[in-house]
């Protein structure tokens, strides 16, 4: 009887390391899908307005402050940033990562759009660059964030992504074309709605348009 209840015991101990076991993968698989979930770009990923204009009375140097806000894959706004520059040429420096031509053409679930991750806003001038950082290389980017806590798991899945999007015989073998570093910029004015899109098979691009009228005149904060 002794035996039968010690077999007993160490089958139910077994079977509970097992479901523990499972609970962990569970975990660690939804954690890994949404992080590829948010990984996959959407058409619009980011839109920037200049919220202020103003002249150094003394250098008669004009400063501009944009607004720039970041959409995460499923639309939501993150924090707005606030930067401000003493020109109005500025660019946006990011990662953007392509796969290969046959998951774009076959729609894969996560590799049929190009990805992104935003690096620094800059802009420049004769006597050098205002560069204010985004996010940082080997960090865990702006919007991507699983957890509220920091998640060992998490960490360590960003740390191989970066590994692997910057190394390109890596790269290859997770089917990514080409991982390169981008800049699309262009002039920014008041009353414009800049909006940064990525094309699912390409890069980046700035489309251009027109406030809203209910804007117009109104102090932007």
């Amino acid at each position: 009887m002794k035996i039968k209840s010690a077999i007993t015991s160490l089958i139910f101990v077994f079977i509970c390391i097992f479901l523990v076991y499972l609970a962990l993968a569970f975990k660690e698989n939804q954690i890994l899908r949404k992080i590829i979930e948010r990984l996959s770009a959407d058409s619009r990923i980011a839109e920037v307005m200049v919220s202020d204009v103003k002249t150094d009375p003394v250098s008669r140097q004009t400063y501009t402050t944009i607004k720039f806000l970041e959409y995460d894959a499923q639309q939501h706004p993150l924090e707005p940033r606030y930067f401000t520059f003493s020109g109005n040429i500025i660019q946006f420096q990011s990662l953007v990562i392509r796969f290969d031509d046959f998951y774009v053409r076959k729609a894969h679930p996560l590799k049929g759009k190009s990805a992104y991750i935003f690096m620094k806003v800059f802009s420049l001038a004769e006597k050098g660059a205002q560069v204010y950082e985004i996010n940082k290389i080997n960090a865990i980017p702006s919007g991507y964030a699983v957890g509220r806590t920091n998640n060992a798991f998490e960490k360590r899945l960003w740390e191989e992504f970066w590994h692997y999007a910057l190394n390109q015989k890596e790269a290859k073998k997770l089917g990514i074309k080409n991982a390169q570093i981008e800049a699309p910029g262009t002039r920014f004015i008041p009353g414009m709605l800049y909006t940064i899109k990525i094309e699912h098979d390409g890069g980046m691009r700035i489309d251009i348009q027109s406030l809203p009228q209910i804007l117009k005149g109104e102090k932007i904060q």
